[in-house]
């Protein structure tokens, strides 16, 4: 059953992830995942669930990593960097971490960018 808060939450999100602004630049996080030994897809599959339809997300990639068994690598690029921030309180996304934190044993590397485009993003410029 969802809640009011969790409504109100939600409509807050959805205005805070209107289209960008213009002259807003494209958001871009790179970042390595630990995981419970044999847990990885589990977490994988959760994760890749919860990104449908979430506004502002132009691409969102969980990749193994082939050197550990119990990582991945997450790539993500937004329409801005409030559209990400403003995600974080969806329900849908709220309900994931709930979900995955008891299987992440870790955080590695983590890199902010600022796509300037390619295949599937349209250019800012």
């Amino acid at each position: 059953m969802i809640t009011r808060r969790e409504v109100l939450v939600g409509a807050l999100a959805c205005a805070a992830t209107a289209p960008a602004a213009a002259g807003d630049r494209l958001y871009g996080l790179i970042g390595r995942m630990t995981v419970s030994p044999g847990r990885r897809d589990e977490v994988a599959t959760l994760l890749l669930a919860a990104i449908t339809d979430i506004p502002g997300c132009l691409s969102y990639v969980v990749a193994e990593d082939p050197s550990d068994p119990d990582a991945f690598w997450i790539t993500e690029v937004w329409d801005s960097e409030r559209s990400h921030d403003a995600s974080l309180s969806l329900p849908q996304v709220r309900a994931v971490i709930a979900r995955a934190r008891p299987m992440i044993t870790g955080f590695g590397e983590r890199h902010v960018t600022a796509p300037l485009g390619g295949s599937g993003l349209a250019s800012p410029r």
